[in-house]
């Protein structure tokens, strides 16, 4: 169940309503303001309904950030006869009036995710001829329409976690500011998911959904040496790949050489092979309360002397991380990364 939005000085987007007969409507979607509905996109034939229009795919990651455990719903609109051009297993090269559209949606039981689901926000990305351009829009309580939000909002929302126990979230749109803290790529934005190599397993549609752009024309090739990245959830994979595998897509979009963390020296990307710079015996470049009194970022062995494990368990302001995205702590990834930086062996 939901109650009172307010809407405060954040951002961030929401999603759709409506409707929009002949699909999504590149002149609004290139225009330099916003749209002041997410229906004028036309992403979607029905957005009440989540029915994508024409051209605009359903997509999904191995790895979903942690967002105070709610459900995403992830589209990308490629124009026609325009294609994204593949740059090994990472971001690919995404022609101008490409569309991401993430919906972030709740349920009164998030064990069963679409059972009564409510949408709260959708974050629009839009590629222009400058660059990436983020927007946030707000769902109506109806469900029906979502509006441009460029304060953000906060909304509490009662609901009971994946594992069973009662939950009260209260659950903040970002500010456009905070979006580019979190989308920072030197000094441009950019998105953060759909690299190829968190796109390649099967998609929501049942099928390898890297195959099925290739083939509708929104993907040039698949490279034939793409490896993708390992899921935090396979428990046949190493604990140590899954472990990396959920630091790359929660934390590395801001912890990585021209990210917005890239002065702590921590970066925790896939690609990443430092010890030291993964956080190993590693020591903060500021100390400060948000150590906890911890010396090194990884002590292994030892996640309670460990400065990571204390900050991903945190919700304090200042001192939680990510500092952006959650206001709640994780227990599933927490539980992960104790046990890798316990099994880790120490000098």
């Amino acid at each position: 169940m939901r109650h009172a939005l307010a809407l405060l000085p954040v951002l961030l987007v929401a999603a759709c309503g409506g409707g929009k007969a002949g699909g999504p409507d590149l002149t609004a979607i290139l225009d330099e303001a916003p749209a002041q509905h997410l229906s004028d996109y036309g992403f979607f034939a029905d957005a009440a309904a989540d029915v994508p229009a024409e051209r605009v795919r359903a997509y999904d990651l191995i790895n979903p950030l942690f967002s105070d455990d709610a459900a995403k719903h992830r589209y990308i609109f490629v124009p026609e006869g325009k294609t994204a051009k593949a740059d090994g297993g990472g971001l690919p090269v995404f022609p101008v009036g490409t569309a991401l559209i993430k919906t972030f949606a709740f349920a009164p039981d998030m064990r069963a995710p679409e059972e009564g689901a409510f949408k709260v926000e959708t974050r629009v990305l839009i590629r222009k001829a400058d660059g990436w351009a983020a927007y946030p829009y707000v769902w109506n309580a109806d469900g029906t329409e979502a509006t441009y939000a460029p304060t953000g909002a906060r909304q509490t929302i009662s609901t009971v976690s994946p594992a069973g126990e009662p939950l009260e979230i209260h659950y903040e749109v970002p500010n456009k500011n905070q979006c580019k803290t979190c989308h920072q790529s030197g000094d441009a934005v950019e998105p953060i998911g759909p690299k190829l190599r968190n796109l390649a397993h099967e998609g929501p549609a049942g099928v390898d959904q890297l195959a099925d752009w290739a083939a509708a024309g929104l993907l040039d090739h698949v490279p034939d040496d793409l490896a993708p990245t390992p899921s935090a959830a396979d428990m046949t994979l190493p604990l140590d790949s899954r472990a990396r595998g959920y630091l790359d897509i929660n934390c590395g979009h801001c912890h990585k050489p021209d990210g917005s963390a890239s002065n702590s020296g921590l970066w925790l990307q896939l690609e990443e092979t430092s010890p030291v710079k993964l956080g190993l015996k590693k020591h903060p470049t500021a100390a400060g309360r948000g150590s906890g009194g911890r010396l090194v970022v990884i002590e292994p062995g030892h996640p309670e002397q460990s400065i990571l494990a204390y900050r991903m368990a945190s919700t304090e302001p200042g001192i939680a991380m990510p500092e952006l995205g959650r206001t709640l702590p994780d227990p599933v990834g927490i539980d992960l990364i104790n046990q890798w930086i316990a099994g880790m062996e120490g000098e």
